[in-house]
Order: C-alpha cells, then sequence, then structure tokens
C-alpha cells in the first residue's frame, strides 16, 4: 500500500507538469488570482480595491479551486462511469456538465448581476454582500471534470478499475495519492498567482478588469474544450516528462502492484507475464506458468466447438495469440499463425486464437465466425468477450503472442508484429525437445509485411475516440447534423463534410457525407459496415467500394512505398465508418 501511495503521489506530480495539463492552467492560475471584494461594491463607487483587501489578508480560494479539481476528478474517474451506467446516462455528461459550470461562473465574473445570483445561496450570514469571487470550489469542480491528465500507467490503472466497476480500497488509495500529487504544484500556482495579484500594487488598483479577465479566460478555456481545439497544442508540445514518467511508473515494483488492482490482486509475477519475461530476449526464457482460459464465452474451429483446456493440451507446444478480427495489424500476423498450425501441427504444436473485441460489433460470435473463415483461420479459436483470459494475462496488446511449453510454462513473448523468424526458431527449438517431435518439416516462408516506415497511427471515428485525430469539428453526440471542412487539415488528422451521426465506436453517413484524411502510409484500411458504397479519391484517382455485411476491414488504398497524400471520402447514407488503420 505505501508503493501505491509513493507511486501515485509522484505521478500525480509528473503529471501535473506534463503538457496534458496545459489547458487548465490558465483557469487555475487566473482564478486563484481573483481577489475578494473585487468589483463587488465592497470597496466604494469608486472601484479602487486596495483598502477593500490588504495586502497581507489570506484568500482561501486557490485552495478552495484545486480542492474542487482534485476532488471532481477523482470521483468521476472512479465512479463517473458507473454512475451514468447505472441511470442510463450518456458518458460525455459528466465532461458537458464541466464546460457548463465553467462558462456559468464566468459569465458570474463578467456580470455582477450573474454573479449576485450565483453567491446568493453560498452566503452564509444572513445580510452580508454577495462575492461571485470566493466560488472557488466551485470552479474547481467544473474543472476536474474537464482535467485528461496524460495517461501513464497509474492513471491508465485508475481508468480501467473504474471502466470494470470492480472499485476496491487500493484503487481508492492510489486514486487520492495520484490526485493529492496532482494538485500539489497546481496549487502552487494557484497561490502564485493569488500573491501577485495582491502585492502588485498595478494588479490591485486594477482588480475588476482582472476579475473580469478571469472570468473571459474561463468561458474561452471552456470553448476550447467543448470543441476540442486544445488537442492541437498537446500534440505539438513535445513529451519533456515521458522518460521521468517511465522512471517511476515503468518500475518493476509500481507495475506488479498496479497489476494487482486490475486482477482481483494477482500478481503480475505470480501470472508468469510481465516482469519475468524479456519481450526482446531472442532465447527461451522461464517466464512463470500460463494461467488457464478463464472466462471464455465460447469456442471455434474445434472438434463439436468443445473447450479446449491448457491442462488438458500437457505434452504439447501452444502459441496463444491475442487478436480482434478488425485489427490490421493483427491480419497481417495471422497468415504467420496459420502457416505454423498447418507445418507443425504434426509435430505437436497448437495454435490458439483468443479473440478479445476491441469493438462492440466485435462481441458478435456470428461476426467472428464470419470474418475468420474469410481470413483464413482455422486453428482453434477462444470467444473472449468478457476479457476473463486477457485480464489473467495481464496483456494490453493486439497482436501478443505467448508461447508455452510442454509443461505448461510460457517460454517467450511478443508484442505487435514483427520478429516471426525468431519466434518460429523459438517453437521449433521447443518441438526438439520433445522425444515424440521426430524430425521436423522445413520453416515456412512467410513474407513479413510488417510496416518499417513512418505512417499515420490507427484513427478511430466514434466521438469518445475522434478528438484526438480531428481537424475543425470533431463527430458530436447526438443526432444527424451537419459538418464543414476547415480550412486545412493537420498532419494525421481528419475531417468531415456534409451529414454525420455520430455514436461512441463509429460514425454512419447522412445527406452528402464526406470524410477529408491526411496521412502517410502505403495502404489505407477502413473498418465499414451497413449498407452502401464509398468512393475514394487520391491524388487525382477515383475508386468505388461496396459496402455490405457485418463490419469488416475494406481496403481503400494500396501501393508499393508509403506516401503522404490527402484522401477524399463519400459514403451514400447508411455507411458506418469505425477506424482507419495503415500499412
Amino acid at each position: 500500500m505505501i508503493t501505491l501511495v509513493i507511486v501515485g503521489f509522484l505521478a500525480g506530480v509528473i503529471t501535473s507538469i506534463s503538457p496534458c495539463v496545459l489547458p487548465v492552467l490558465p483557469v487555475v492560475l487566473t482564478s486563484g488570482a481573483v481577489r475578494r471584494g473585487a468589483g463587488t461594491g465592497e470597496a466604494g463607487a469608486t472601484g479602487d480595491t486596495e483598502a477593500a483587501e490588504p495586502v497581507r489578508t489570506r484568500s482561501w480560494r486557490p485552495y478552495g479551486v484545486v480542492a474542487g479539481l482534485v476532488v471532481s476528478f477523482s470521483l468521476s474517474t472512479l465512479f463517473g462511469s458507473l454512475v451514468l451506467s447505472a441511470l442510463h446516462l450518456p458518458q460525455t455528461l459528466l465532461r458537458d456538465a464541466g464546460i457548463v459550470v465553467l462558462v456559468i461562473i464566468g459569465l458570474g465574473l463578467i456580470f455582477h448581476r450573474v454573479g449576485d445570483l450565483l453567491e446568493r445561496p453560498f452566503a452564509r450570514l444572513r445580510g452580508r454582500p454577495v462575492n461571485p469571487d470566493s466560488n472557488g470550489l466551485v470552479v474547481g469542480l467544473g474543472l476536474g471534470l474537464l482535467f485528461v491528465p496524460c495517461a501513464g500507467p497509474v492513471l491508465a490503472t485508475i481508468a480501467v478499475v473504474g471502466a470494470s466497476h470492480h472499485v476496491g480500497f487500493g484503487a481508492v488509495v492510489l486514486t487520492i495519492a495520484f490526485g493529492v500529487g496532482t494538485g500539489v504544484p497546481l496549487l502552487i500556482l494557484a497561490l502564485a498567482g493569488n500573491a501577485l495579484a495582491r502585492r502588485t500594487g498595478f494588479l490591485r488598483r486594477r482588480a475588476p478588469a482582472l476579475r473580469i479577465s478571469a472570468g473571459v479566460v474561463m468561458i474561452v478555456v471552456a470553448a476550447l474544450i467543448g470543441f476540442n481545439l486544445t488537442d492541437g497544442l498537446q500534440r505539438s508540445v513535445p513529451g519533456y516528462t515521458a522518460a521521468l514518467q517511465q522512471s517511476v511508473e515503468g518500475d518493476p515494483g509500481a507495475t506488479n502492484q498496479l497489476h494487482q488492482l486490475t486482477s482481483g490482486g494477482g500478481s503480475a509475477t505470480a501470472t508468469g507475464v510481465g516482469n519475468t519475461c524479456t519481450e526482446t530476449e531472442p532465447t527461451l526464457q522461464d517466464c512463470g506458468t500460463a494461467p488457464a482460459f478463464t472466462g471464455i464465452n465460447g469456442w471455434l474451429n474445434t472438434p463439436g466447438d468443445k473447450p479446449l483446456t491448457l491442462a488438458g493440451l500437457r505434452g504439447k507446444v501452444v502459441l496463444i495469440d491475442f487478436w480482434t478480427y478488425s485489427c490490421i495489424n493483427c491480419q497481417r500476423t495471422l497468415p504467420h499463425l496459420e502457416a505454423w498450425s498447418r507445418a507443425y501441427v504434426n509435430a505437436g504444436l497448437v495454435v490458439i486464437g483468443v479473440h478479445t473485441p476491441e469493438f462492440a460489433f466485435e462481441h458478435d460470435t456470428a461476426n467472428v465466425t464470419q470474418q475468420a473463415h474469410s481470413l483464413g483461420v482455422n486453428y482453434p479459436i477462444a470467444i473472449d468477450n468478457d476479457y476473463g483470459t486477457w485480464n489473467a494475462y495481464a496483456n494490453q496488446y493486439w497482436p501478443a503472442e505467448y508461447l508455452i511449453d510442454q509443461s505448461g510454462q510460457i517460454r517467450h513473448t511478443n508484442f505487435g508484429e514483427g520478429d516471426y523468424g525468431g519466434t518460429e526458431e523459438l517453437i521449433r527449438q521447443l518441438l526438439s525437445d520433445s522425444a515424440t517431435s521426430g524430425s521436423l518439416p522445413p520453416a515456412t516462408e512467410v513474407p513479413d509485411t510488417t510496416p518499417t516506415e513512418q505512417q499515420t497511427p490507427e484513427t478511430y471515428l466514434g466521438y469518445q475516440y475522434a478528438p484526438l485525430h480531428t481537424s475543425g469539428q470533431a463527430p458530436q453526440q447526438g443526432q444527424s447534423q451537419p459538418y464543414d471542412f476547415p480550412p486545412g487539415l493537420e498532419a494525421d488528422t481528419f475531417a468531415l463534410s456534409g451529414t454525420w451521426n455520430a455514436q461512441p465506436e463509429q460514425i454512419t453517413a447522412g445527406p452528402d457525407a464526406k470524410l477529408e484524411l491526411d496521412y502517410e502510409a502505403s495502404d489505407v484500411y477502413l473498418v465499414l459496415g451497413g449498407t452502401g458504397t464509398v468512393a475514394v479519391q487520391v491524388n487525382g484517382k477515383t475508386s468505388s467500394i461496396t459496402v455490405s455485411g457485418p463490419p469488416k476491414f475494406y481496403t481503400l488504398v494500396s501501393g508499393p512505398t508509403a506516401q503522404h497524400a490527402v484522401l477524399s471520402l463519400s459514403a451514400t447514407p447508411g455507411v458506418q465508418a469505425y477506424d482507419f488503420t495503415f500499412g
């Protein structure tokens, strides 16, 4: 528990000085600088507020702002999803509420009458003049709902625990430590702003203007966050805290403690996954006992679709591959897995694909069955819709391979694409150790299509992901609405035009629906669903794609070399677009 407190606190401190905190800094600084009585009439009609607050008067407003931010961020991260799901409310409600709170408080600072109405419920003594500048706690509560710090292992652990609705004492302690760590540097900044305002005669004499400026800053920040216009700033600033974050949160002891919070108390070392297995090691390792298949919803490609167990496979070499069918990175791995399964099945190799879905449509077993057949996956597939086996292995990647020997021990891991030759050599070593294997067939010869050039990262289109990859107006939750292309596209982003209906994981085309994508890659793929046609234009060349059946990936561009280009897409009404991937 002490480790959780220390790591959580230090991670919070690092987060509060990272580029991702930049959007909230103007509000913290200016709201902490607003002085009690500034412009509320307490200083008289002349507006001279120097007498209203002596230089040495302490203001509690900075403490209220930071305390409200820490409390609302912590509670919304841990319990927000649980409460909203229980009440059947949109998952964006808290974020929208934070924007509204900032706008209202900002208006209260700009306009005295609005401020009076806001402060009246908080006045403790009858007949005491109202003071809109004392609502620091309310400002902080609203700001905390908009605070989106950079995701490291600590914050990822808190988010996973909150999303899975399994909040234990350790998760609460970690969240509190992280929140306090985040709050300390922010409080120092808020106090500095307050001290500057109190001790600088120029600012004291212009306290009403300072109060109005703070209100304008709040409204502007709320608008920028609401329209996702702060993302470009965060992307353009180098990640100067990445190395420091890794040194604290990547410590093996910290990793083990964090893993326990998301795995029901089991340690990474106990499961044999994580700390003891070095992915880059080119030799067989002793990585611990492989966890059993857990929470599997069904099986494909086994006799009678009967379940397999690792205990029942003792004496065999087992290769487990975590995948999901719409993932292009997984699809590039499948030919190698299928080739190994065919070549070495008689020598004692069993390849098992654990299908853990990324999108909602991938929970449909019928979709998995159809796509597995289309992709030529003939080895056994475990349907892991509830992430039972994924969590048992503490896995974090699609694709991910775990090589298990004849006694049930994990001997090698490989995360992501590539190093197929190295993995096959280790498979052959294990099979050669078997007394019944006999001579092995020649090594397989499947081309390695892992991209080596710089390319655009995977780009999700649903409204819960898209703000990270959007130029102009990001997809907005709700009914169908019109969009307009911005004047230009930032690198590795997309923009919309015409009518689209945005859902959490996908956008559905309406009348005159168009999309533009700035990308760098040789190949472009898009997961599409619904029924209709999609016209694609790149470098003056136009092609047409017919979309039908369950969502699956379609090839939009295929070229011999990587290029930097803009892709234009027109879709007929009803076509659903989920996710761009690149090769």
